[in-house]
């Protein structure tokens, strides 16, 4: 029994003696752990081993791997590939869309409130088309700048105002005369309506008579504010074509020196382009305005020429208001038109009416399918549904002057879309890197048996590109 506690302090150190090298065990398995952890990283970010201090590796923190009994957790896609193709399309059209409505919004509410300068400048555009080629010969005759242009400015607003007052001579001229027609006309009517077969009694025209006569005296004041809406509307109009008057002036003299100053406002990657879109919308403008008015001259003769031999009163003055009016595409021949025939019928009767309507149809037949296929050419055609809806658009924004810059408006804007389409295409062939290998072969242009081969300026072989394209 002596030997028993000796026995057991043995065992006792022995077991402490097999903790400690257990615990020793642990604590190198762990700094192993560290060690590999620390040489994955230094690898990864691009460090070599023992580049840093002793004391950044005792900073750095590391993350144990997750263990193997741990559950597999799938990464969340990215928001953006989740989203379906189509719906992004939509997404990235939508806003370009409205930021472009709002900026058309914004132009219309500048332009609405600076409508009576926008008008008279867009007049003076239309003036200066149809004057600049009498400027440009008067000075391949030898006259100086200033003085063609003086003289072409006089005599077309000589010529402008001549027929205007002469518009109105006629009307006045034939006031008294027109008026007692307009009384027999109607005495006519109301026999005819008397004598028909509709049953018309006269009691019955009395009464629309004592209605129509009743509102105009029951809406005195209404017409009182429509004349001083006439008056004012009178001002605005002298006081645009002053505007209009002038800058037709500095645009006949200074035309090429302005439209030079307007292409330093434009960035510098967009000026060549630009510089070359502003000589063709110049052409087609031109080619519209004076093959608009010689398609009006000859509406104008024509139908002036069939009302004077019938007999209709005023010939002269509908005739010029035809002239007029067929600045206006589609409705303007139709309102004309229908201002003769009412003229015709409510002064000559109805068979007079309908023979000027016979008359209107068959030179408004002859002026759509021969005169402004053959005069305007293809420089400026645009299709009928897009005149009519830019006439519409023009009248309700801006009146009878919207409705007649809307379709020169859609004509050079179609031009300058499709010369910028085209000169886009040109720009990216040219700086698009040359065909290599076997497919450069079949994009190389053949050249003629017995010819050298064509050479650029820097030496090479490559196929020169064209200049800008011209339009038709």
């Amino acid at each position: 029994m002596s030997k028993l506690p000796g026995w057991l302090g043995q065992l006792g150190a022995e077991l402490t003696r097999a903790g400690e090298r257990l615990e020793q065990r642990r604590v190198d398995a762990a700094a192993e752990d560290d060690k590999a952890a620390h040489e994955g990283t230094t690898s990864a970010s691009g460090t070599a081993p023992g580049s840093g201090s002793a004391k950044g590796d005792a900073e750095v923190d590391h993350v144990p791997p997750p263990p193997s009994y741990a559950p597999s957790v799938a990464a969340r896609p990215d928001p953006v590939a989740a989203i379906p193709w189509g719906m992004r399309v939509a997404a990235e059209a939508g806003w370009r869309l409205l930021v472009l409505a709002g900026t058309l919004w914004v132009l219309m509410r500048v332009i609405s409130a600076v409508q009576l300068v926008v008008l008279a400048f867009v007049a003076a555009l239309l003036v200066t088309a149809m004057l600049q080629p009498t400027v440009a010969r008067l000075r391949r005759y030898g006259l100086p700048r200033g003085l063609a242009t003086a003289v072409t400015a006089i005599l077309g607003f000589v010529i402008m105002g001549l027929v205007g007052w002469f518009v109105v001579w006629q009307v006045m001229d034939n006031l008294d005369t027109l008026s007692d027609k307009v009384r027999t006309g109607i005495e006519d009517l109301k026999n005819w309506l008397l004598d028909s077969p509709f049953h018309v009694t006269d009691k019955q025209i009395n009464d629309v008579a004592k209605n129509l006569s009743d509102t105009v005296g029951t809406n005195t004041e209404a017409i009182t504010s429509a004349g001083l809406q006439g008056v004012t509307v009178m001002v605005e109009f002298l006081t645009g074509m002053l505007l209009a008057m002038f800058s037709t002036l500095f645009l006949l003299y200074d035309g090429k020196r302005i439209w030079h100053w307007v292409l330093k406002l434009v960035p510098a990657q967009a000026r060549p382009g630009v510089a070359g879109a502003g000589p063709r919308a110049w052409r087609t403008l031109t080619a519209y305005v004076r093959g608009t008015v010689i398609v009006a001259l000859i509406d104008a003769i024509f139908i002036g020429l069939g009302i004077y031999f019938l007999n209709v009163p005023m010939a002269v003055p509908l005739a010029v208001f035809i002239f007029l009016f067929a600045f206006i595409p589609l409705v303007g021949a139709v309102v004309s038109g229908a201002l003769a025939v009412v003229v015709a019928l409510v002064t000559e009767g109805v068979f007079t009416a309908l023979m000027v309507l016979v008359v209107v149809l068959a030179v408004q037949q002859i002026e759509g399918h021969i005169l402004q296929p053959f005069i305007l050419g293809r420089a400026v055609r645009v299709h009928p549904l897009a005149v009519v809806l830019s006439v519409a658009a023009g009248g309700m924004i801006a009146g009878i002057g919207g409705a007649v810059v809307a379709v020169p408006l859609v004509a050079v804007t179609n031009t300058v879309v499709g010369y910028l389409r085209q000169y886009g295409q040109e720009e990216s062939r040219r700086h698009s890197p040359p065909p290599h290998g076997a497919t450069s072969l079949d994009a190389a242009p053949t050249p003629a048996p017995g010819s050298p081969p064509e050479e650029s300026d820097d030496g090479s072989d490559e196929e020169p590109v064209a200049d800008a394209p011209k339009q038709a």
